[in-house]
């Protein structure tokens, strides 16, 4: 694969991401939750960013922007929707946006809900997609600023990239969601043997990522709207698919 990427924690359950193109040596770091584990994932990578690849406003993405931005003097890109509210902000970018990554285009994919301007940021060569606090695994993004028909839509432009394309998400939520999924979707075997191994994962402190499309469309509830077994545990046989996913967001912030 011509990029790498490692992957690490920070803050309690956010997880930081370093993208590093291996040909032309350009990296960037993907959301900047908190300066002491991204310094320590630079230090060990031996690589040197120039950009942050912002997903949304939220803190917990950005509280390292400006000391990050100082060190390396990197350039800070993120939404347009949300340029106001994001520190150190230089470039901006929106739904089908192209940023030049070394050999890879990285494509901007607007996935309004859980803020008004969230981006996600997918690598179509290298089939690597950065989603942040959209979709989850086993999960998606609590609907703080955008209601459920908004994020419905974000989420299918998610669902529609290749089976293959591996994600990663901004927070370690995989197990909470798994047991959530569990209530939705009791009946899906391929759901439990993955319950069952991220259970394993975090007894041992590990993470749980990455995970691919494939692998939520089977799985994730938030992407399963129009399986009849999950129509029929809830008793919505006949409701739209839009709140089939109303229903399963309503009850896991109810969970």
């Amino acid at each position: 694969m011509p990029v790498e990427i490692r992957l690490f924690m920070c803050r309690t359950d956010n997880f930081g991401a370093l993208l590093h193109d291996r040909e032309s040596g350009e990296t960037a770091i993907v959301d900047a939750p908190e300066e002491a584990p991204i310094l320590s994932a630079i230090e060990h990578s031996g690589w040197t960013p120039s950009m942050i690849l912002t997903t949304h406003h939220h803190a917990d993405h950005v509280e390292a922007n400006l000391a990050l931005k100082q060190r390396y003097k990197l350039r800070i890109v993120g939404p347009e929707a949300e340029r106001d509210k994001i520190p150190g902000i230089d470039d901006t970018v929106e739904q089908g946006s192209v940023i030049p990554f070394g050999n890879e285009t990285i494509e901007v994919i607007e996935t309004p809900g859980h803020t008004a301007g969230h981006v996600c940021y997918h690598l179509p060569k290298s089939k690597i997609a950065f989603t942040a606090d959209t979709l989850f695994a086993l999960g998606c993004g609590r609907l703080f600023e955008r209601p459920a028909p908004v994020m419905f839509e974000s989420l299918k432009k998610l669902a529609a990239l290749p089976a293959e394309t591996v994600v990663y998400c901004g927070h370690e939520y995989t197990l909470s969601n798994a047991r959530f999924a569990l209530t939705i979707d009791p009946d899906n075997a391929a759901l439990r043997a993955r319950a069952e191994k991220i259970e394993a994962l975090r007894a041992d402190g590990k993470p749980t990522l990455p995970t691919t499309i494939g692998e939520e469309l089977a799985t994730n509830p938030f992407l399963r709207w129009a399986d009849p077994g999950v129509r029929k545990h809830l008793g919505m046989e006949k409701a739209s698919d839009v709140d089939i996913f109303a229903e399963i967001r309503r009850r896991k912030d109810n969970f």
